[in-house]
């Protein structure tokens, strides 16, 4: 009974080495795995991302415009609500590049442009090594201060009782 032919034995040329390429009827077996499908990225991932990474740096108050912040807490506070680690930040995501707008609150005596560096830095380093993203962009757009002796927005609200109820000291 005669051999029957393999598409690697159908593939070699005259002098048995193996011709570049994939066997002929073979598709899409020399394709590179990246070439093999796509990848989204949802625009909150990138915005997660940036703003763990901004949150590293140290001399940041908080993330956000005041009224973010505010609406931001009282959802905190409804039961089953989340707090959303990409508060106050802003991307465009593409294919392959990614543009981010961050609103931050910095502490008193910070050195505002060292502070945007190194939070730009952080923030293209951790989004482009976990996305594979590249990005194009980072504004900063610093909204406030917070002064050492400013209360937060959590102390200045007053605990509400219904009638008849003691106020809980703290």
């Amino acid at each position: 009974m005669p051999d029957t032919p393999t598409p690697a034995t159908l593939h070699k040329n005259s002098g048995g080495n193996p011709l570049p390429g994939p066997p002929p009827g073979v598709s899409g077996a020399a394709k590179p795995v990246d070439e093999r499908g796509r990848t989204a990225l949802a625009v909150g991932v990138v915005e997660k991302i940036a703003g763990m990474a901004a949150r590293e740096v140290s001399g940041i108050h908080a993330l956000g415009s005041g009224l973010a912040r505010t609406f931001g807490a009282m959802r905190d506070r409804v039961p089953g609500g989340k707090s959303s680690i990409g508060r106050g930040i802003k991307a465009e995501v593409g294919e392959k590049q990614t543009a981010i707008d961050i609103a931050l609150v910095v502490e008193y005596g910070v050195v505002i442009p060292e502070l945007a560096r190194q939070v730009r830095e952080n923030i293209i380093t951790a989004v482009e090594r976990m996305t594979g993203l590249e990005v194009v962009e980072v504004n900063i757009a610093v909204n406030d201060v917070h002064l050492p002796d400013e209360p937060e927005f959590e102390e200045e609200e007053e605990t509400a009782t219904a009638p008849g109820q003691r106020t809980k000291l703290k």
